[in-house]
């Protein structure tokens, strides 16, 4: 098993240990990215919203995967949100994701 795979195969435990917990899936791409396609159930908030919204997301006292469209605006999210006490992963690209939900 080769470093990328040892590292996504990590991930993938980590996402499903998460979904287990009862994680919401937070989509923060744009809203017209958006509606071009999402994951069924998600919450979509906008990462230039984010900020504005934490207390939003700390009264759902749920554990977060953030994903977007190619996981990097994601991974900044999931920073973001770690630094203001809300558990939070990323979750990389939105399909995926999709796809890792479907496993």
């Amino acid at each position: 098993m080769g470093f990328l795979s040892f590292l996504l195969g990590n991930r993938n435990k980590k996402i499903k240990a998460y979904l287990d917990r009862g994680a919401i899936i937070l989509d923060v791409r744009t809203q017209r990215e958006y509606k071009s396609g999402h994951i069924k159930g998600s919450k979509h908030i906008p990462l230039d919203e984010l900020r504005g919204r934490v207390k939003e997301l700390k009264k759902l006292d749920k554990a977060f995967i953030v994903c977007c469209a190619s996981g990097v605006r994601s991974s900044k999210a999931a920073k973001f949100l770690n630094l203001n006490n809300i558990d939070a992963i990323n979750g990389g690209g939105w399909r995926s994701l999709q796809s890792k939900l479907q496993l």
